[in-house]
């Protein structure tokens, strides 16, 4: 897929922060969910690029990090 197309597919998903993230911003990632993929975004490049990674990578990478894996 073309960059373009990439850049506005992004812009219709809803995207959040993760609720650590403090109001004044910093280093931070944005999170959005579509049917089998989750992408994810740098929150102050929100038009930069996304990494788009399958539903359940995301759960086992999830889950690592949560030290369940």
């Amino acid at each position: 897929m073309r960059y373009e197309q990439e850049a506005a597919r992004s812009r219709e998903l809803s995207w959040f922060k993760s609720s650590y993230s403090g109001p004044e911003g910093g280093d931070c990632v944005e999170v959005a969910h579509a049917v089998a993929t989750v992408h994810v975004r740098d929150s102050k490049e929100q038009r930069g690029p996304v990494l788009s990674v399958p539903s359940g990578q995301w759960v086992a990478f999830i889950g690592h990090v949560a030290g369940e894996g």
